[in-house]
């Protein structure tokens, strides 16, 4: 069983929303990647999102376009994520997905690209530039591996997309929760929950809920429309601003990331949050 399915089971079983980081990798270095990783495993997180940096990541606001600069200028590569991936894998089994545009998948090659994660014990890909219509041949050489393409679900999508997306959807699907790029909101739009009422007529997938969760409160708003919360800006946002006060401190930074997941964690597993979505 693939870890993405086996962990919304178990989290299904105690009735438990998942939490879903995302980290850019190679910001500030490769080795802060590496560690923060696996802290945020043992902090409370379910799966993690291992971000590829780009150079034109036109889903992303600000905050992770920074982070692409200092990750891109710090020399990140593919092989460098790859490895970096391997060596997360023999210090935990939490599942593991790559968020990437598809330039970098078509540069190295689809099969190669897949071929590479897997062996580095990768467990899926997220590309949201890739558009439904042409997903097929990522989709037919992950699943050969035993991986998962999770697809985007947008307040903007059509009925008839949605019914398409349920139709082909693996692991989870990521409910964008606004229409326009990641970055930390103040409050959950009512476009989430409209957009999780269409989707919950066609599948009974897992949801997770992403773009603007910037803390506790929302992130608990979320999940109770959801079955998962992703957090990429936000967390990004509190490393940044610590390592602006206290240059080169690291693990400092890398504690108050670890705090704010501890935090979120523990706003999924009571109150408003842990209310059954409707998918059970």
């Amino acid at each position: 069983m693939n870890r993405i399915d086996y962990i919304f089971g178990e989290l299904d079983r105690k009735k438990e929303k998942a939490l879903i980081p995302y980290v850019c990798c190679g910001d500030p270095t490769v080795a802060f990647t590496e560690e923060l990783v696996v802290k945020l495993a043992e902090s409370g997180a379910d799966l993690i999102e291992l971000g590829v940096p780009y150079s034109d990541p036109v889903a992303d606001g600000p905050t992770v376009q920074k982070a692409s600069v200092r990750a891109l200028a710090g020399k990140i590569t593919l092989d460098k994520i790859f490895s970096l991936a391997a060596r997360v894998r023999q210090k935990t089994q939490i599942p593991l997905l790559i968020m990437t545009y598809y330039n970098p998948v078509y540069v190295m090659g689809v099969d190669h690209f897949i071929e590479q994660g897997r062996a580095a014990g990768v467990d899926g890909l997220i590309i949201p530039d890739l558009p439904l219509e042409e997903a097929g041949p990522v989709q037919e050489a992950l699943e050969k591996k035993g991986m998962n393409l999770i697809f985007l679900a947008t307040p903007t999508s059509t009925s008839d997309r949605l019914k398409k997306i349920a139709r082909l959807a693996q692991g989870f699907i990521y409910c964008v929760s606004v229409t326009g790029v990641t970055g930390a909101r103040q409050d959950i739009s009512d476009q989430l929950s409209l957009l999780v009422k269409r989707l919950r007529q066609e599948t009974r997938i897992p949801l997770a809920a992403g773009f603007g969760i910037s803390g506790p409160e929302n992130a608990r708003k979320a999940a109770a429309l959801a079955d998962g919360v992703i957090v990429g800006s936000a967390l990004i946002d509190r490393m940044e601003q610590s390592l602006t006060q206290h240059p080169e401190d690291y693990h400092r930074a890398m504690k108050e990331g670890c705090s704010f997941v501890k935090t979120l964690k523990s706003e999924l597993r009571r109150g408003e949050a842990v209310q059954l979505a409707g998918r059970f």
